[in-house]
């Protein structure tokens, strides 16, 4: 192994948290990474990590030499890719988590796409909506949605988020339909359980916000789940309309309240701050921007993109 290969098994040993992690990452032998490790220590005459039975700990040089070595790996990577004098064959492992419903129900069609534009590419791929630590679990990308706050990560915007509040024909023709918030307050309500409220944030047509209490009848932590509750009329949801647009556009659902607008959100692509952003996940991003953009194809033809203000 070389002293680039070196360098970068060090990065990973320090971003997994342990030599166990990293192996575990890298698909190597524990003892493979331990004596690796132990054999650039020797060359440096340093002590990068130190190692008890219980734990292990960054040493002050190993500090420094982790962050030297990133700052020479990136622009190793940046050289490479700007000095080439052909096209940069896209290749290795794109390791990717994204959000389970946006991910199975849209990003199939891109990932395929993908995968036939770069055969030499092999793909990991984690749908789940839990808050997927990229550093310690080894994910070099991710899709997420909503409001960003760890400063940890740097983020590109990909796509807007719109919401909408639905219920099935037989439900409304059995409940009636809401017209004002106070009605809203007498219905059945199927609520996405990891919401940070069960309260319902709506703007009126004159911008003024109202926070509605609703009954829930039902909680889940799954779109999908809510979906098919909905449509088979168990009360109203309000739902992402990239879960809820085919139900929309066949009828199945339809909205109400539409003079109320839910608050927008944006899709974006994730990554570790102050890491060299490989030419695979650009490449993917771009072409995931591209395809979907500020109109997604799912908020066209479903009857509530052209009630829905496009302001972010």
């Amino acid at each position: 192994m070389g002293q680039l290969e070196d360098m970068a098994l060090f990065i990973r040993i320090v971003d997994a948290g342990s030599i166990t992690k990293a192996a575990e990452q890298l698909g190597l032998a524990k003892s493979a990474v331990s004596r690796r490790l132990k054999d650039l220590e020797l060359r440096l005459g340093v002590q990068l990590i130190s190692r008890t039975t219980r734990k292990s700990n960054v040493t002050e040089s190993g500090a420094e030499y982790y962050r030297r070595a990133k700052t020479i790996l990136d622009e190793v990577s940046l050289l490479n890719e700007q000095t080439s004098g052909s096209p940069m064959l896209i290749e290795g492992t794109l390791k990717l988590t994204a959000p389970l419903s946006f991910g199975l129900m849209h990003l199939n069609s891109v990932i395929h796409d993908y995968a036939n534009l770069n055969p030499n590419l092999r793909f990991e791929l984690d749908f789940t909506d839990r808050n997927v630590d990229l550093i310690e679990e080894g994910f070099e990308l991710a899709i997420r949605i909503g409001n960003l706050q760890d400063s940890s990560y740097q983020a590109q915007r990909l796509t807007i988020i719109r919401s909408v509040i639905c219920a099935s024909p037989d439900y409304l023709s059995q409940n009636g339909i809401p017209n004002t918030l106070e009605d809203l307050t007498a219905h059945h309500v199927l609520q996405y359980s990891l919401s940070q409220s069960h309260d319902l944030a709506l703007t009126d047509e004159q911008g003024q916000q109202h926070l509605v209490s609703t009954h829930s009848k039902m909680m889940a932590n799954n779109g999908d789940f809510l979906l098919d509750m909905a449509v088979r009329g168990h009360g109203i949801v309000a739902l992402p309309t990239f879960i809820a647009y085919q139900k929309l556009k066949s009828q199945a659902l339809i909205p109400v309240l539409q003079q109320f607008q839910l608050p927008t959100l944006n899709a974006y692509a994730v990554y570790p701050q102050n890491k060299f952003l490989s030419k695979r996940c650009r490449a993917l991003i771009e072409l995931i921007a591209e395809r979907f953009g500020d109109h997604p194809y799912w908020d066209n033809d479903c009857g509530i993109a052209k009630n829905i203000s496009l302001k972010t």
